[in-house]
């Protein structure tokens, strides 16, 4: 495809475009269509300031289209051009959805879709890199693109020179059961803290799940809404000033039709657009193979829910939202999730799924390492967090409790100040 670049507040945005093979290892099996939109200040001219990658979060969602000169991409553009990556699957690259699925047996759609974890993302960035021609570059990984970050830095960390992660330092060997466990802890601390901050809302919420589990209602895409998808609106929790949003979203739910109760159709236009697993089903499909390494994931975030009974409301019970977990009976209720469940099925039973780090590489690594670690997070815990980066030389923890998981958007100038000078700090101690 040929775009060509343009020009808005002052930035030149340049796409590129790149057939990557779908299988590196089996290159016959085809190619894919990679896409990534580079960034340079138009008063730069020619000047050739060194590239930054940009990982995006997720997995299965696009990079950011950058809207103004601000944010993050502000303060980064002082020293680099930015390269904004759609990782393979998603955006303006060759995209995975239920129409591009249709066409393939579930069996060959869990083939497919093996190709596209943090592996070959990693593999696509390396492949891009040397069509540049650019001999080192620095990346950016926020939530997955940090797991990403860390795959790029156990498989080719000669082509790196810094690496700046925010909220995505994960694990490098446990099982998904460790960090469901976690995040369930801490999606039940954030329940607390809203429910005390809008005690009413517990009462509001109980009502809804009533009115759920008694009748029938219907998003605008003609799918059920049931009681577990509303759960999973306790996503949001895990961003920044979200409590107020939701609780105005609560109070004016239901509404009373000829002396009945249902549910306004504002209410049920905003849960279908909470669910981004309709769109972007690898956050769904692939969420939980992001932990596997030579292991099964069985539904992971599912088995772990069922030890916390209190997360699957009762009538006459207290109601609490869910978080970032993917649970089965989703590919049996959404609409655009359900041409997907065999493939869902014998992904979440697969056991031999590659090795995704290096972990001795890792424990000799070179490359100056940045990272935002924030103490409340709700998708990466802290303490994961700071068991791997302590294994990992030349890394820096900022921990800090002034963010919450969208730190980066939420105040992006700010964060990468403080993770190019902390990587300006190590680069000197390694001269």
């Amino acid at each position: 495809m040929n775009a060509q670049p343009f020009i808005d507040t002052g930035v030149k945005f340049t796409p590129h475009y790149f057939q990557v093979p779908l299988d590196y290892a089996t290159p016959e099996k085809g190619s894919i269509e990679v896409f990534a939109r580079e960034l340079s200040l138009v008063s730069d001219g020619e000047s050739e300031k060194p590239f930054l990658v940009y990982f995006q979060g997720g997995p299965g969602f696009p990079s950011p289209r950058q809207n103004g000169f601000n944010g993050w991409v502000k303060r980064v553009m002082q020293q680099y051009r930015v390269l904004l990556l759609d990782q393979r699957g998603t955006g303006n690259s060759s995209v995975i959805s239920h129409q591009t699925l249709a066409h393939l047996t579930p069996s060959e759609q869990a083939d497919y879709l093996t190709h596209f974890r943090a592996d070959n993302i990693v593999r696509d960035a390396e492949f891009i890199r040397e069509k540049l021609g650019v001999e080192k570059w620095s990346i950016l990984g926020q939530s997955f693109g940090g797991f990403c970050s860390l795959t790029y830095l156990s498989l080719f960390p000669e082509s790196l020179s810094r690496s700046y992660i925010t909220g995505g330092v994960p694990s490098i060997s446990r099982h998904p059961d460790d960090v469901y466990q976690a995040t369930f802890k801490r999606t039940m601390e954030k329940n607390q803290a809203f429910f005390q901050q809008f005690p009413q809302a517990q009462e509001l919420c109980q009502h809804i799940a009533d009115h759920l589990l008694e009748n029938e209602e219907f998003l605008p895409n003609g799918q059920r809404l049931t009681v577990e998808q509303f759960q999973q609106i306790g996503i949001n929790f895990g961003m920044s000033d979200t409590f107020l949003p939701t609780y105005y979203l609560l109070e004016n739910a239901l509404v009373e039709i000829n002396g009945k109760p249902q549910l306004r159709y504002e209410f049920l236009n905003s849960m279908l657009m909470e669910q981004g697993f309709q769109t972007n089903p690898i956050y769904a499909i692939l969420h939980e193979s992001i932990y596997c390494q030579g292991f099964a994931s069985n539904w992971s975030a599912h088995r772990v829910r069922q030890t916390r009974e209190e997360f699957n409301y009762q009538p006459g019970q207290p109601f609490y939202f869910t978080g970032e977990m993917v649970f089965p009976w989703m590919f049996d209720q959404y609409v655009c999730l359900k041409p997907l469940k065999e493939a869902a099925e014998l992904l979440a039973e697969k056991e031999d799924w590659t090795p995704l780090y290096n972990a001795e590489q890792l424990a000799n690594n070179k490359v100056p390492v940045s990272c935002a670690v924030y103490a409340d997070d709700m998708f990466v815990e802290m303490d994961i967090s700071r068991e791997t980066l302590a294994n990992i030389p030349n890394a820096k923890a900022w921990i800090t409790n002034e963010y919450e998981h969208n730190g980066l958007r939420a105040d992006g100038e700010r964060v990468l100040d403080k993770l190019i000078a902390m990587g300006e700090q190590t680069a000197a101690t390694l001269l």
